[in-house]
């Protein structure tokens, strides 16, 4: 089968199309047919070695998300059955509870081997079903983007209506941070650099917007939409150095602040003494569980929420597309056919 893996040496450039024997099924596991995959801002850092020894090692299969058909199941698999459409989950041994360092250790696309492969053989615990409604393309971008959002959103955020939260940029992230918190009935401020995808945020519900470029205290600029409260109930952090400052003053008494991204940076220079004097929670987050995965799926059927879809290419074309998703400039996921 033609897999796609960084091999020989660490570097983008050592990304190559090579051929692997096809999985079979062993006791308790699904082989899937992938048929397409999404890239997220982890998939550009794999290649380099970014997470360190973390990374996985060498041949490794790069990108955790996808959706494939289960075309044969081994001796005790009762979760799925031939036929079913389902996404990996990204780690793939966290079901449900804390996070351990086992459980962080079971990643896909690193140091797990990725969806960039035609098969994967995958423990049935490790896939969930992905509802009818959804394109093969919109359930690609599920497994990570969207789940780290819920996590952020609902999982850790509790949010619930009336809650105002402010969301970060417009990547995949935010823009389902965005359709998590409108669907529990909370007021959403989007801050970015454009105001053509400020008009697009609106339209898919965002009650504010500030555009962060022309409103560099985009802190002070939010105080009159918060004034109810003394600031957000929950900001979905997702610049990193280069924000948290900001959302240390934005955020109100008690207020949570999601930690995601770190986009502008991972070195902070912040006053402790706001965190402390009004009780600020940091709140880490890595993606989720897949009863997580369960719950956002229930919760995206019944009020039927779609992605938002970018650009799609071929899989020969895996360079193109992350050099198409390290430009920065996209909204939607990027999307790779098998």
């Amino acid at each position: 089968m033609r897999v796609f893996q960084i091999e020989g040496d660490w570097g983008f450039d050592n990304l190559r199309l090579a051929e692997r024997p096809e999985p079979k099924a062993g006791p308790g596991q699904v082989v899937v047919k992938m048929r397409m995959a999404s890239l997220n801002a982890r998939d550009l850092i794999v290649p380099e070695r970014g997470y360190g020894r973390a990374t996985g090692e060498l041949p490794l299969i790069p990108v955790s998300d996808g959706v494939g058909e289960v075309v044969e199941t081994g001796e005790g698999v009762t979760r799925m059955a031939v036929g079913d459409r389902v996404c990996p989950t990204f780690f793939q041994n966290w079901i449900s509870g804390d996070p351990t360092p086992e459980r962080f250790a079971s990643s896909l696309g690193g140091p797990l081997d990725g969806v960039m492969a035609e098969y994967m053989c995958l423990s049935q615990d490790g896939v969930v079903k992905v509802p009818e409604y959804l394109s093969d393309a919109e359930a690609a971008s599920l497994p990570c983007a969207a789940l780290t959002a819920w996590s952020a959103v609902v999982t850790h955020g509790k949010t619930r209506a009336g809650d105002k939260l402010l969301v970060q940029g417009t990547g995949s992230v935010a823009l389902f941070a965005l359709a998590f918190a409108k669907l529990h009935g909370a007021h959403v401020t989007v801050i970015s650099s454009s105001d053509e995808k400020l008009e697009r945020v609106r339209a898919m519900g965002a009650d504010e917007t500030i555009n962060y470029v022309m409103h560099k205290d985009w802190a002070r600029s939010s105080r009159e939409i918060t004034a109810d409260r003394g600031g957000y109930d929950n900001i979905i952090e997702l610049g990193g150095a280069g924000t948290l400052p900001l959302s240390l003053r934005a955020v109100r008494p008690g207020g949570t602040l999601s930690m995601i991204g770190v986009l502008s940076g991972l070195t902070v220079e912040a006053s402790l003494g706001p965190i402390v004097a009004r009780q600020i929670r940091l709140q880490g987050v890595t993606v989720g569980h897949r009863d997580g995965f369960d719950a956002m799926l229930a919760a995206m059927t019944q009020h039927q929420v779609r992605p938002v879809i970018g650009t799609e290419f071929a899989f020969g074309n895996l360079k193109e597309a992350m050099r198409h998703q390290r430009d920065g400039d996209n909204f939607g996921k990027t999307i790779i056919r098998h």
